[in-house]
């Protein structure tokens, strides 16, 4: 199992095996102070015994087609982040970086549906084709 770091508050742990794709599907969120106060031998066994999950992240498995829809998108959760940012930008706490950070999400998600609508057109959006 992976750890992935962000910004010292939280431990990510990958919790499957690349699956369609090469990619990864399943994520758990835990706080990374209580994950360091309780850790065992077994990061699995600790974060979901003893350490409070903040969250659970499951990505689509599989093509739409063949599996239905099953998980979120990668376009969803920049869709959120997008949308928490310009709640900060309208808010107090504006600020230059937050600006930027918006910029750069919002060209993400323009790309990643520029891809799905060239899938679309291609006829092949929802399998494993390229």
């Amino acid at each position: 199992m992976r750890a992935l770091e962000t910004n010292g508050l939280t431990k990510i742990f990958v919790t499957d095996e690349p699956g369609a794709g090469n990619a990864c599907h399943k994520y758990i969120i835990v706080s990374r102070d209580e994950y360091m106060s309780k850790a065992t031998e077994s990061p699995l066994k600790t974060q979901e015994n003893f350490v409070t999950t903040l969250t659970h992240v499951s990505f689509q498995n599989g093509p739409v087609k063949e599996q239905g829809v099953n998980g979120c998108t990668n376009e969803d959760l920049i869709a959120i982040v997008i949308d928490r940012l310009w709640s900060f930008q309208n808010g107090p706490f504006h600020c230059r970086e937050n600006r930027i950070a918006l910029q750069h999400l919002e060209e993400a998600l323009h790309w990643l549906n520029h891809r799905t609508a060239d899938r679309q057109r291609r006829g092949v959006e929802g399998t494993m084709q390229q």
